[in-house]
């Protein structure tokens, strides 16, 4: 039997604790249907930060979303925090 490849983050590209949250890059409101695994506090960040307008038009994929100066040092500050770290994340601004 294979091996099943360890799940990874698609925004901070950590291995996955025992949540995973699937995140659509194109918002399934704007036609997406692909969805990709990542952990409660890296998906929530992500929507805290960006509307659905922002992800459809400039970052649908995680080398845009990690550009993203916010979420740059999001994904410095959880680096190295344990797979299953969860904390609040806020609401969204403006």
């Amino acid at each position: 039997m294979a091996a099943r490849p360890e799940l990874t983050c698609f925004l901070c590209e950590r291995p996955l604790g025992t949540r995973v949250e699937w995140h659509h890059p194109i918002p399934k409101s704007r036609g997406g249907r692909e969805t990709v695994p990542v952990h409660p506090i890296c998906h929530r960040t992500i929507h805290k930060t960006l509307g659905n307008k922002e992800l459809e038009r400039g970052y649908s994929t995680p080398e845009a979303l990690r550009a993203h100066p916010e979420l740059a040092k999001f994904i410095a500050w959880i680096a190295t925090k344990d797979p299953d770290f969860h904390a609040p994340t806020g609401r969204r601004k403006g």
